[in-house]
């Protein structure tokens, strides 16, 4: 227990160090001038593209969807920190090893969990603007000629015709484009950004469109009909996403509840019985694995939902 606690603490003194230490030198190299500020970018762009791993390949993609500054190191570093300190107060409180395990679990799972429940928020709401994003997209892309998709992208943005949120990830997908990023990996950022059938169908649109230089003028009009047929089911499908999400946050805002009224009409025999007693954190260690089991459930049921 105390092995983790300070392994934890130890990693969370050298990160900061670090991180002041990096301020300092990247301070101090920008004054005098030592090297360009486009090179320590360009840097750190080429190892964001050399990760292999899956992982961290879908944490980079999830990041770049939020519009994150961080980086996937961070986010597994404070998983890890999540585990330690997890370890520690469950061995701390519990005594146990089903007690220690689950809460590290919990711990180390819970910034990927709030990353990704930041990221369905953000779908839904783009989800509402990304049919007429896709009608001003149209728009533009029968206007040029020949048919040039980064062309038609970025008359929609300097019109500032598309509405946020779902114009952030048309944004993004210019960007992407116009810095010579692979065609795969901005089109797999802009289709997580979505989140959708929808946007599936569009990005897949988008990658002949890019790659093989078709006309997508009769599949994007298509594209915009079907979406209008189906209106009403998709109003229902937003309906019961915000549904899943009610039920999602209803579990703990109960227990809180519960909690309080017990410690508000007997404070001492509460803390005796929540914090003391073996019977009592038990209780307590199981509404804690319910309630994150209900974040994942709603979390998962969202994402197939979209």
């Amino acid at each position: 227990m105390h092995g983790a606690l300070l392994l934890a603490l130890f990693i969370l003194v050298f990160i900061a160090c670090r991180g002041l230490l990096e301020a300092v030198l990247w301070t101090a190299e920008r004054r005098f001038r030592l090297r360009p500020a486009y090179l320590l970018r360009s840097q750190r762009r080429v190892k964001s593209r050399q990760f292999s791993s899956w992982l961290l390949r879908h944490l980079q993609d999830l990041l770049e969807a939020l519009n994150s500054r961080a980086s996937p190191s961070s986010v597994l570093t404070v998983s890890v920190v999540g585990l330690l300190i997890g370890i520690g107060v469950g061995a701390y409180l519990f005594q146990h090893l089903r007690g220690m395990l689950l809460l590290a679990v919990m711990l180390a799972a819970l910034p990927y969990i709030v990353l990704r429940m930041r990221l369905v928020s953000k779908q839904m709401a783009a989800r509402l603007e990304f049919l007429p994003a896709v009608e001003v997209f149209y728009q533009y892309y029968v206007m040029t000629d020949p048919r040039n998709i980064r062309q038609a992208l970025a008359m929609c943005l300097e019109e500032r015709r598309l509405r946020m949120p779902v114009r952030a990830a048309f944004e993004r997908l210019f960007r992407h484009l116009s810095t010579n990023r692979p065609i795969d990996d901005a089109l797999r950022i802009f289709s997580f950004s979505l989140g959708h059938v929808w946007g599936v169908y569009m990005t897949n649109l988008l990658r002949v469109g890019l790659t093989e230089g078709a006309d997508l003028s009769a599949s994007l009009q298509e594209l915009i009909q079907d979406m209008r047929q189906s209106q009403t089911a998709d109003q229902a499908a937003r309906n019961r996403l915000l549904e899943i999400r009610i039920a999602n946050f209803s579990p703990p805002i109960f227990f809180v509840l519960f909690i309080l009224v017990n410690f508000r009409l007997n404070g001492q025999q509460a803390f005796y019985y929540y914090l003391v007693d073996a019977g009592g954190k038990n209780m307590l260690l199981n509404g804690l694995i319910l309630m994150f089991a209900s974040f994942v459930m709603g979390l998962w049921l969202s994402i197939r939902r979209m």
